[in-house]
């Protein structure tokens, strides 16, 4: 069936680990027919949790995409991962979304997630309901779930759907706004009266939405305080206006294993939330770099590639249309590359089921099969626009990463480089200093996914490790030392003399100069001198790292007519080398960043205390919009490797952070002592 844009709603939902996003999806999919069954996250056979490491963990880890049909609309549902380390997934969804859903359960306190994802959708502006799951579970508590939300968010926090009780158990839902109670009998909704005990909570909530609703619109307000009832129209419009404004956020409840409430939440997609040609227009800029805003609707055609997924049958790269329709065969242009491209074969995903189209319409969500060099990010549109790319977080846990079998190192770089496709929220780099690759993510849960991926799909095991910090030596006072050369038993001798005197400088790159008097040394020798000086420098005394800020002057030696030769004078410089900075008081050097913290007052002595045991300096503190604190500090980075999982467990996860290399610092004695040992245990191995 074809759909036009105003029967299309795009949805993500949002929400902690566990709280039943992937669950919600599937009760979606069963209760409108698209499947027969009711799919468990703990069986492993959910339509959104195909990937084979997402039934190995029992998670979620990348956005998957469930088309729901409904009551002649189509719903773009996109079910994204709960666990911190895969947000960049989370944003990708944001990104195409017209509205959220914010998933969270009956019992306990709002969740982390649950804050998280609604501070992301009011950075967006993005319409959002929520969803209490589990709401049959026993010690549920829908009422204390209202009330924190309310706290928390504010009475624009108003519930739509109730629970409805048989003695202490929930047996159905009841619509505020209706005045109706539903039960499921067989994965049908039965519509019945509203008990006689729950009358009263009925029209208290009844009377607090209307309340609600009144301050949407001026002639709403006036209305209400005439004491006049609003007709079925103005609630629909005003919940409409409410919902797209963000001054009312709609509360449902409900189950997803037995289906109860699912129909509720359905509806309200289809009657409260934006279709795409009224949501946020997007922005970006124009083939000639000048700024412009890509509304959804029908022209020559816009669409942006928010993620990338290859399996064995091929690579898919997943589009929200912008303007179109896309049809296959078209021409566009890529504008990352500038290059033309020919679309492949369109198709209408559902989880890892894609169904051949001929065409995506306006706003609609699908994907393209074997568009080899479409990258997430990119914009195909047939001007050359170029839409402003998801804004992943920077990577900040870091992990070495070494193939098990040596000789592998090529496989390893190549499947991680396929991995980067899907996933552009992760980075690898080849550190030249340590020769380690270096695979950095936003947590240890994402790096341990990537090893077994490449296990499974590219059949390299992988064995992680902390990467090594690059440390520098200098040396603090100046020295002269003679270097001498000397082989000459037999056959054609090796002769070289010199003296240089070693000294601190300011510059990081050695300094070479000479002071070479009366021909002591010749001039062809002088490039000889310095190349084994330079040589030396990448190796220093104290623990083999590079020296910095170091000055070497020739001031003196002596040659041999015939002996003489530019390797004798070579070796000589490095014999100089050795034997001067022992004694010209070397010191390590070790990288300092600067690190900027965001977390909620309430954490502030935790990561305070604990920036000092990491022998950071804070420089600053300044408060957000948000209420939080952003401390800023100079941290060592060998006092880094595990602050992203250090500092989640200080703050319960509410804390983010950012850290940047500055410069380099002299090393107290203790650390100097450790890096060194470390150093040592390395060489030895």
């Amino acid at each position: 069936m074809s759909y036009s844009a105003q029967n299309i709603r795009n949805i993500c939902l949002l929400g902690h680990s566990g709280v039943g996003k992937t669950m919600l999806v599937e009760s979606m999919l069963n209760l409108t027919g698209a499947t027969d069954r009711l799919g468990k996250t703990a069986d492993g056979n959910t339509v959104c949790d195909y990937d084979p490491e997402e039934i190995k963990r029992q998670i979620s880890i990348s956005t998957a995409l469930a088309p729901v049909e409904f009551k002649d609309c189509k719903i773009n549902v996109l079910d994204t991962p709960g666990n911190f380390d895969f947000n960049g997934d989370v944003l990708a969804a944001l990104q195409v979304a017209d509205a959220a859903v914010i998933v969270l359960p009956a019992k306990g306190d709002i969740s982390v997630g649950a804050e998280r994802a609604y501070k992301e959708i009011k950075a967006r502006n993005l319409p959002c309901l929520i969803y209490v799951s589990k709401t049959d579970e026993d010690n549920g508590d829908f009422n204390a779930v209202v009330e924190k939300l309310k706290e928390k968010i504010g009475t624009s926090v108003t519930p739509l759907v109730i629970p409805k009780f048989e003695g202490e158990k929930v047996a159905g839902v009841i619509d505020v706004v209706a005045k109706k109670a539903y039960t499921m009998n067989k994965n049908k909704t039965v519509a019945e009266d509203v008990p006689a005990d729950a009358a009263d909570l009925v029209e208290e909530s009844y009377a607090a939405l209307m309340e609600n609703v009144a301050e949407t619109s001026e002639e709403l307000m006036e209305k209400f305080f005439d004491g006049e009832e609003f007709t079925a129209e103005e609630i629909a419009s005003g919940l409409r206006a409410g919902v797209k404004e963000g001054s009312l956020i709609p509360v449902f409840c409900g189950s997803a294993f037995s289906g109860l409430g699912t129909e509720a939440v359905l509806n309200a997609v289809i009657d409260l939330v934006p279709d795409p040609t009224q949501g946020i227009p997007a922005a970006g800029v124009d083939a000639d770099g000048e700024a412009v805003e890509v509304a959804v609707a029908d022209g020559d055609p816009v669409a942006f590639v928010f993620k990338t997924v290859s399996d064995q049958y091929g690579k898919y790269s997943y589009i929200k249309v912008l303007a179109g329709p896309f049809a296959s065969d078209a021409a566009v242009v890529n504008s990352r590359t500038g290059d033309s491209e020919k679309l492949g074969r369109l198709y209408m995903m559902r989880g890892k089921k894609a169904t051949e189209v001929k065409s995506l319409v306006t706003g609609d969500i699908g994907a393209i099969a074997k568009m080899d060099k479409v990258k997430t990010n990119d914009t195909l549109s047939a001007k050359g626009i170029a839409l402003n790319p998801i804004p992943f977080a920077e990577p900040v846990f870091s992990k070495a990463i070494a193939p098990k079998t040596r000789g592998q190192e090529d496989k390893i770089g190549t499947g991680l480089n396929r991995l980067n496709e899907e996933d552009p929220s992760f980075s690898v780099t080849n550190n030249a200093e340590t020769h380690q690759m270096v695979v950095a993510g936003a947590g240890d849960i994402q790096i341990d996914v990537l090893v077994s991926k490449l296990k499974s799909r590219f059949s390299v095991e992988a064995v992680l490790d902390t990467p090594r910090v690059a440390y520098r030596e200098k040396i603090r006072k100046t020295v002269s030392k003679q270097g001498k050369f000397k082989k000459q038993t037999g056959g054609s001798g090796q002769y070289g003399d010199v003296w240089v005197r070693f000294e601190p400088c300011d510059q990081e790159e050695m300094v070479f100069e000479e002071e070479v008097f009366g021909g002591s040394v010749p001039r062809n020798y002088f490039p000889a001198v310095e190349k084994g000086l330079r040589e030396a420098c990448v190796h220093g005394v104290l623990a083999g790292y590079p020296v910095v800020n170091l000055k070497a002057v020739l001031y003196d030696g002596s040659y041999h007519p015939v002996d003489s030769s530019e390797i004798a004078f070579k070796t000589a410089a490095q014999l100089a080398y050795k034997a001067a900075l022992p004694e010209a008081s070397p010191v390590l050097m070790e990288p300092v960043g600067e690190l900027k913290v965001t977390v909620p007052d309430s954490y502030m002595g935790d990561v305070m205390g604990d920036l000092n045991k990491r022998r950071g300096r804070v420089m600053g503190m300044d408060p957000t919009k948000d209420g939080d604190q952003i401390i800023t500090a100079e941290v060592p980075m060998a006092e880094m490797t595990s602050y992203a999982i250090e500092l989640r467990a200080m703050t319960q996860s509410r804390g983010s952070f950012t850290f940047h290399f500055v410069r380099y610092e002299d090393c107290p004695p203790a650390a100097q002592q450790k890096a060194i040992d470390e150093a040592k245990a390395l060489q030895e191995e």
